[in-house]
C-alpha cells in the first residue's frame, strides 16, 4: 500500500504554493525592493527564487536524469537560474511566473512513474536519496523560504494570511452560543 506518492506530493504542493502566492498578493508591491539585512534577498528576489526552484527538479530528473550528483556544477546551476531571476519585474509578473511554474511542476511530478521516483541518486560524499525524495525536498526548500517571508510581512506590519485565518476561526468559534 502507497500512502504517500506523486499525487500526494503534488497536492502537498499545491497547498504550499497557494500559500505563497497569498504571501506575495498579501505584500505590496513598494515593498517588493525591502531586505531585512543588506546581504538578505529582497522580497522580489526571495519569489522569483521560489517560482524557479522546480525548474532544477526537471533539469536533474527529466532532462539530464542524472544518477550521481558527484561533480556536478552547482555553482554554474545556482548562477543560470539567478540569472533568469533578474529577468522577472513587477509584482504581477512574479505572481504569475509562481502560477505557471507551480503547475508544470505539479502536473510533471503527478506524471512521474513509481519506478522512476524509487530510483536512488548518488549525493556528493556518498549516501543516496530517492528521487522522491530530492522533489519533496523541493517543498521543503519553498516552504523554509515562506517562513522567511511570513517574518518579513511581520516587520512590515502584515499579519501573515495564516495568523489571520486562525484568528477569523477562533473569534467564529467564540461566538457561537453553546
Amino acid at each position: 500500500m502507497v500512502l504517500y506518492g506523486p499525487n500526494q506530493l503534488a497536492d502537498s504542493m499545491r497547498t504550499v504554493r497557494k500559500n505563497t502566492i497569498v504571501i506575495a498578493e498579501d505584500i505590496p508591491e513598494k515593498e517588493y525592493s525591502y531586505r531585512p539585512t543588506p546581504e538578505s534577498r529582497s522580497v522580489a528576489e526571495t519569489l522569483r527564487h521560489i517560482a524557479l526552484l522546480s525548474r532544477a527538479d526537471r533539469l536533474i530528473h527529466e532532462e539530464q536524469h542524472l544518477s550521481s550528483l558527484e561533480g556536478y556544477d552547482f555553482g554554474q546551476l545556482i548562477k543560470n537560474s539567478e540569472t533568469e531571476e533578474k529577468r522577472l519585474g513587477s509584482k504581477s509578473d512574479i505572481v504569475a511566473l509562481l502560477l505557471t511554474e507551480g503547475d508544470r511542476w505539479c502536473r510533471w511530478v503527478e506524471g512521474l512513474p513509481d519506478a522512476c521516483l524509487s530510483e536512488q541518486v548518488r549525493m556528493p560524499g556518498g549516501g543516496s536519496k530517492s528521487r522522491f525524495e530530492m522533489l519533496l525536498g523541493t517543498k521543503e526548500h519553498e516552504m523554509h523560504h515562506r517562513g522567511q517571508l511570513m517574518v518579513i510581512e511581520r516587520l512590515l506590519g502584515i499579519v501573515p494570511h495564516l495568523t489571520r485565518n486562525r484568528r477569523g476561526a477562533s473569534q467564529a468559534t467564540a461566538k457561537k452560543p453553546r
